[in-house]
């Protein structure tokens, strides 16, 4: 093996890791957005809140009491207390008047206001925890926007079965991509490996440096892109502080680690496929293939 041929970091070395960089890239943009839409699902679903409205002869106490024991059910995420004066001057605020100065009174009840945790905002779970809580005679009414939560499920399930697809056919395109990059690198260096078979080199004493070489291509694709990746989600949440709630440490983790293994295993595997289709060809057979 020549110096030139041998050097450990060559331009075909950048090249190959560039290219697999901007293939990991596109790969790790679609892992993130699976997840990401995951966690904008729960988000979702424990925002979508229903009114328990409560009798006004229940002391502001009991109301309270009321709201500790949801909080300790298994299906509530968050509960908040709205006192009929509260809900007054919400609807006063909405609505540009207030109620009370025609009608002469308070036409509003307290209620509380419930969220769901998320794999409760279903409804199924949502008839049966109606049917709980309207078993204290207290409570007269529950307000909960069903049509809404159903249309949120559905196409949760379409946009998540969509992603989904996309990811699967992506990283088919990837393994392509870095496959065809691979094999062009090993093709250049066929007529080395086919000299070293014969003086008598073993299969894998040939392979191991074109392993080795290949999985330290994927190791500083792999670091590129997800250094790129982690400096987008950083400059998204700087940007927008909300959009952590989505956009979570552990999606990242996820993400970065995915697209890491995802570059070394398929770097590795991709040369090993092209050295032995190249060990296992004779002499003349190589100034065809």
């Amino acid at each position: 093996m020549s110096r030139r041929s041998g050097a450990w970091i060559d331009m075909q070395f950048i090249t190959a890791s560039i290219s697999t960089m901007l293939v990991l890239l596109l790969l790790g943009a679609v892992v993130f957005f699976v997840l990401a839409a995951n966690n904008l699902s729960v988000y979702v679903r424990e925002n979508i809140a229903f009114s328990v409205l409560v009798s006004d002869d229940m002391k502001e106490t009991d109301i309270l009491r009321f709201q500790k024991e949801l909080n300790a059910k298994p299906y509530v995420k968050h509960t908040d207390y709205i006192s009929k004066k509260q809900a007054l001057a919400e609807q006063s605020e909405a609505m540009g008047t207030d109620p009370a100065e025609f009608l002469g009174y308070n036409p509003f009840t307290a209620s509380i206001e419930v969220r769901l945790n998320a794999d409760y905002a279903n409804s199924d779970s949502v008839a049966w925890i109606k049917d709980e809580i309207l078993s204290n005679k207290e409570v007269i009414e529950i307000n909960y926007p069903q049509d809404l939560l159903d249309a949120v499920n559905r196409n949760i399930r379409k946009i998540s079965l969509v992603l989904l697809g996309i990811a699967a056919l992506l990283a088919l395109i990837s393994f392509a991509l870095i496959n065809n990059t691979i094999r062009l690198t090993i093709y250049s260096q066929r007529f080395l490996i086919n000299t070293m078979k014969l003086v008598g080199a073993s299969w894998a004493f040939i392979r191991r440096p074109f392993l080795k070489r290949n999985a330290w291509v994927g190791i500083l694709a792999g670091i590129m892109a997800d250094t790129v990746l982690a400096v987008i989600a950083y400059a998204l949440v700087r940007y927008e502080p909300d959009l952590l709630a989505i956009v979570t440490p552990e999606v990242m983790i996820t993400v970065m680690g995915v697209v890491f293994l995802f570059g070394v295993v398929i770097t590795t595997l991709c040369a090993l496929v092209s050295i032995n289709r190249y060990l296992r060809m004779k002499t003349n057979e190589l100034y065809y293939n």
